[in-house]
C-alpha cells in the first residue's frame, strides 16, 4: 500500500502580496503559523488559491522554499508545480524537490489541454522525473480537461502517484474512481461543499480554501468523520455551506483573500487580471463571516 501524504484538512494557502505586488513573506509566515496552531494537517503552497499562474518560476520556488523552511517538518508541505508544458512542469517539480517539498500537486495541462492518453503520458513523464509523491489535480472548470476514472486507475499503478485532488464536483465520478482504484490511490476533495460526501466514499480529506479562514473547523470536520462521528461531521458540513458559497461567489482566491483581510490577516491584494471583490458580494461574504463567528 502506498504512503498517505496526510489525512484531514490540507489548506490551499493564499500567497500574500505587498502593496507593490511583491510576495509578502512576513505575512506568509504569520499565515503558516496560524494554520499550524489551528491543527491544519498539511499546507498546499502555490496552487490555484496561491495564484501560482501569475508567479514567476523563481518567485514560485522561493515561496515554496520559504514555506518548507518555516514549517520545518511540523506538517507536510505539498508544492503546486503543474504546467501546460510537460518540460516546464518537470523542471518545476525538480526544483520543488530540491528545496525540500514533501509532495507535489500536479494540475492537468490547461488551455492546450490533451487527450486521456496524453494525460497518462504527462503524469507518467513527471512521475519518472522525481522521487516525490504526487497528487494529481483534476479541475476541469479551470483547465478544460477532466481526468476520467479509468485514467486515474491506470495512473494509480505508478508508485509515486499516490493521490488525486478531485474537484470535478461530480460525486458519481468520485465513486467510480474509488471503485476502480480501491486502496491504490488516496482521494482528496477539491470542493469545500463536498468534503463529507467524498469522505463517505473513502476519501482521506480535503485540500481546502475554507481552511484559510476556518482551519480548526475544517480539520475538526474531517476528524469527526474519521472518528466515526458522522452525524456531527454532516452537521458541520451543512453549517458552513453559506460561508463556502460566499467564499466562491467570485473567482478564487478573490473572496478568500478579502475574508482574510477582514480578519486582519494581511493577505494583501491580487495579481492582475484578478481585481478587488464586487461590493455587493463583499457585503454578503462579510455577513456570512459574522454569522460564522469569524469576525465581529
Amino acid at each position: 500500500m502506498k504512503k498517505t501524504l496526510f489525512v484531514g484538512s490540507g489548506v490551499a494557502i493564499v500567497t500574500p502580496f505587498n502593496e507593490n505586488g511583491s510576495v509578502n513573506f512576513g505575512a506568509l509566515a504569520d499565515l503558516i503559523e496560524f494554520q499550524i496552531e489551528n491543527e491544519t494537517d498539511a499546507i498546499i503552497i502555490c496552487g490555484t488559491t496561491g495564484e501560482a499562474s501569475t508567479l514567476t518560476d523563481d518567485e514560485q520556488i522561493a515561496v515554496i522554499k520559504f514555506t518548507v523552511d518555516k514549517v520545518n517538518k511540523r506538517i507536510p508541505v505539498i508544492a503546486g508545480a503543474g504546467s501546460n508544458d510537460t518540460a516546464h512542469g518537470i523542471n518545476l517539480c525538480k526544483r520543488c524537490e530540491d528545496v525540500g517539498a514533501d509532495g507535489l500537486l500536479i494540475v492537468t495541462p490547461y488551455y492546450n489541454k490533451t487527450t486521456q492518453r496524453g494525460l497518462v503520458k504527462y503524469y507518467t513523464d513527471i512521475a519518472s522525473s522525481v522521487n516525490l509523491p504526487i497528487i494529481m489535480y483534476s479541475v476541469a472548470g479551470r483547465t478544460g480537461v477532466n481526468i476520467a476514472p479509468k485514467t486515474v486507475s491506470e495512473l494509480a499503478d505508478i508508485d509515486n502517484i499516490v493521490a488525486i485532488k478531485e474537484a470535478s464536483g461530480n460525486i458519481s465520478q468520485v465513486a467510480d474512481i474509488a471503485a476502480l482504484c480501491k486502496d491504490r490511490i488516496d482521494i482528496y476533495s477539491g470542493n469545500d461543499d463536498m468534503i463529507v460526501p467524498l469522505l463517505s466514499l473513502g476519501g482521506k480529506g480535503v485540500i481546502s480554501v475554507l481552511a484559510n479562514v476556518a482551519p480548526k473547523y475544517t480539520h475538526d470536520m474531517v476528524k469527526s468523520f474519521v472518528n466515526g462521528e458522522t452525524v456531527k461531521a454532516c452537521r458541520m458540513q451543512l453549517d458552513c455551506m453559506n460561508l463556502v458559497h460566499n467564499l466562491f461567489s467570485e473567482v478564487n482566491p478573490i473572496p478568500v483573500k478579502a475574508a482574510l483581510n477582514m480578519m486582519g490577516m494581511n493577505a494583501g491584494g491580487y495579481r492582475a487580471p484578478l481585481i478587488e471583490m464586487e461590493e455587493s458580494n463583499r457585503a454578503k461574504l462579510e455577513e456570512s463571516m459574522k454569522a460564522f463567528g469569524l469576525i465581529d
